[in-house]
């Protein structure tokens, strides 16, 4: 009987042990693409929300069209801008606004209002406002965060309510944006004030800004102001003159230039130290 031969360990391969499976937290999705599997990614939310629109055709078609309409606004408004940079203002919305009122009455159809270069207008007529209405609008972009601070802090403890706005805002809302309060306005508002403040420079609005504020009844820039209520020219303006013009501004339609009541004249006196206090005409020189 022959001995059982011994058994050889070295050919003889070790049972396989089953490979561990892949976390869950890895596992792909699987697809037959030509008879093999290829794995592919989740979608992206954003390609979720294209696939969901793409489903929904009208929701699809009034995306589209919000789309569209918002690139034409926003490059009409830019083109508009630029364009007025080296066009005359002559007709904005504060004068149609003003225009319609008067329908029916006396004054119906008459609006005075004649542009004039800012080389040809009074430089002490340029200084009034600017000590009036925003004596840092040489340095400002725009808007007076300070002025617009205090204007909060008095609104909150209850005195009188007044604005912040620069001689850019003021702009802003008389050449592109219609009369009234509203969250949305205000937006446009901030919005135009720095176009203009990037695209026209300082010198530009402060022209504009003699040339479309409102007066008088009726009456719009200094030029008018100057010969209606002064008989002569808006380039020969004198600083009391210019003052005086100055001082009505915040309600030109209650505050007479022609006939000035004691608080006009005090203002008027007040607006025309300021314009001393600042300098002069070299205040405003290097716009």
């Amino acid at each position: 009987m022959n001995p059982q031969r011994p058994v050889n360990t070295f050919r003889t391969s070790p049972p396989q042990q089953p490979r561990p499976k892949a976390p869950q937290a890895f596992t792909q999705r699987e697809s037959k693409v030509g008879g093999r599997t290829s794995s592919r990614p989740e979608p992206s939310r954003f390609q979720k929300v294209r696939r969901f629109m793409r489903e929904q055709p009208l929701l699809e078609s009034v995306y589209g069209f919000c789309v569209k309409a918002f690139l034409w606004l926003f490059f009409g408004s830019l083109v508009y801008v630029i364009v007025l940079k080296y066009v005359p203002v002559l007709v904005t919305p504060l004068v149609v606004s003003r225009w319609v009122d008067t329908i029916g009455t006396e004054e119906s159809g008459h609006v005075y209002k004649k542009w004039r270069s800012y080389d040809n207008i009074s430089k002490e007529a340029a200084l009034a406002v600017v000590a009036s209405e925003d004596q840092a609008f040489p340095t400002h972009w725009g808007f007076d965060f300070d002025e617009i601070q205090d204007a909060i802090k008095e609104n909150q403890i209850g005195k009188r309510s007044r604005g912040a706005s620069t001689i850019s805002q003021q702009v802003a809302k008389n050449v592109f944006l219609w009369s009234g309060h509203s969250y949305v306005r205000k937006g446009l508002e901030v919005y135009f004030t720095m176009l203009i403040e990037l695209i026209w420079g300082k010198k530009r609005i402060l022209e504009v800004y003699l040339n479309v504020a409102e007066t008088g009844p009726m009456t719009f820039g200094v030029e008018a102001a100057a010969q209606r209520y002064y008989g002569h020219s808006a380039a020969s303006l004198s600083r009391n003159e210019a003052a005086r013009i100055a001082a009505v501004l915040p309600n030109p339609r209650q505050f007479s230039i022609k006939n000035p009541s004691n608080y006009i004249q005090r203002r008027t006196t007040q607006i025309a130290r300021q314009m001393r206090y600042l300098g002069g005409q070299k205040y405003i020189r290097n716009l």
